[in-house]
């Protein structure tokens, strides 16, 4: 086991880093790198087989620090607890956080499912979808330019884990998705099969729309297909991340 630096001073450089990783929505795109906080995301990623670059632990909590996060980074450091709640963005600051190298992303990957953000706005919604995607075995989410940025703080904390175990991809245009060579699934709340009695392909890609604009009209012109879930209890319209969970899972059903 590597024994820790200790860090006591805030104007530390890595400490100012990770302020920024863990304060900038978009910092991860500079920086190439994401702040994991808290046991549940830094166990999420070693579960999936990744390793972080630094472990960053608290004073107060590295000596009780199960053996698997002391383990888990060849570069290891402690800090002071106050220091790690000037870090934070959690209303009770975490004895834990990792450091990860984000990994190059490649581009679409053809005859993969996926499913297409499409100027997505909210947080929680992007997060609940990619936990909803990869619980239901797609192999990647691609975000159409516009979208919330996938490896924010809050869309990782939302995501629970779920972006490791996804191929993503953000900042792409309606131009880029042919190649996925794939039917397209788009969700509608007015027309279209109801998606209980409608044919899903499979391997398809479901497009998910903007929150109140829905799914722009040249990704519609691109559709294989229309889909709506009923509702007989008459509401307008779902959440997205709602109808996404129902789309996803009638997939993963059919197939």
């Amino acid at each position: 086991m590597t024994a820790p630096s200790p860090i006591t001073s805030r104007d530390n450089p890595l400490l100012k880093r990770l302020r920024l990783l863990a304060q900038d929505s978009t910092a991860y795109r500079k920086q190439g790198q994401v702040w994991l906080e808290g046991d549940h995301l830094c166990r999420a990623l070693l579960a999936r087989g990744h390793r972080p670059s630094t472990a960053v632990f608290t004073d107060s909590f590295w000596p009780q620090a199960p053996h698997d996060l002391r383990d888990a980074a060849d570069h290891i450091v402690t800090v002071p607890d106050a220091l790690m709640a000037g870090i934070s963005g959690l209303e009770s600051p975490a004895g834990v956080g990792f450091v990860w190298d984000l990994p190059i992303a490649n581009g679409v990957q053809a005859g993969q499912g996926a499913v297409v953000l499409d100027r997505l706005q909210d947080a929680g919604n992007v997060g609940s979808i990619l936990r909803s995607a990869a619980a239901m075995g797609f192999a990647q989410v691609l975000a159409i330019k516009g979208t919330a940025a996938l490896w924010s703080p809050k869309v990782l904390r939302a995501g629970m884990g779920a972006h490791f175990a996804l191929h993503l991809v953000e900042g792409l245009s309606v131009d880029d998705l042919p190649s996925l060579d794939l039917p397209l699934l788009v969700t509608s709340s007015h027309r279209g099969d109801f998606l209980h009695q409608a044919r899903l392909p499979w391997p398809c890609a479901w497009v998910l729309g903007h929150e109140g604009q829905g799914v722009s009209l040249a990704l519609e012109a691109m559709a294989s297909a229309s889909v709506r879930i009923v509702q007989p209890g008459g509401e307008e319209s779902l959440n997205v991340a709602a109808a996404a969970a129902i789309c996803l899972h009638a997939s993963a059903a059919a197939r």
